[in-house]
């Protein structure tokens, strides 16, 4: 998993402090209780997300907007994982990496979020190595991807937190409509990076 110590969430900007929070609260979701699809689109504006993609994320997304998005998302993924370099003895990495992406786009065709978002984890966890290496694995990650660019940071943070035990006990309770949600935010931001 990435690294995302809890002082990580003291590197989130003030002015985007409490949709965090309201996205991934510090001591977790009472049982029961879940983000609303207003904090999950609250959150794609901060991390950039524009009105076609915003679009995407509630339940109500048509199938064929759905379909191009994972398309985009898919392409542009493969594109950056070939894209980035690597040492030679890292390349088995980007071919796994790379053969993940079928199995998950096919885990998200059959509606299956709760595994679907164990597997995404992976996919990012790998993806912060091919592009930063070593220092994905370090305390400091996130606060280093938010001084590098805000919405990036903000982005990982996202990605360690969806992906946190915590996270993925709350995403097995809730309804597909906000596992859905809450996984189409990661694969947005990646469809346009």
């Amino acid at each position: 998993m990435l690294n995302c110590p809890a002082c990580a969430n003291e590197a989130i900007p003030r002015e985007y402090r409490k949709i965090a929070a309201g996205l991934f609260p510090v001591d977790g979701f009472p049982v029961g209780l879940c983000p609303t699809i207003e904090q999950i689109l609250g959150f794609a504006k901060i991390l950039g997300l524009g009105t076609d993609n915003k679009q995407l994320i509630p339940v109500t997304a048509n199938a064929g907007d759905l379909e191009k998005l994972l398309h985009s998302f898919e392409n542009n993924l493969d594109l950056l994982i070939r894209k980035t370099w690597v040492e030679k003895a890292e390349e088995n990495r980007k071919e796994n990496l790379l053969d993940r992406l079928p199995v998950f786009i096919n885990g998200i065709e059959q509606e299956k979020y709760p595994e679907v978002v164990e597997e995404f984890g992976i996919i990012l966890e790998e993806l912060a190595w091919l592009f930063f290496g070593e220092e994905s694995r370090k305390d400091d990650f996130t606060e280093y991807t938010m001084r590098i660019d805000t919405q990036m940071g903000l982005f990982w943070w996202y990605g360690n937190q969806l992906c946190s035990p915590r996270a993925l006990e709350w995403i097995k309770r809730t309804d597909k409509g906000i596992q859905k949600g809450i996984l189409f935010l990661g694969i947005c931001f990646l469809a346009n990076f």
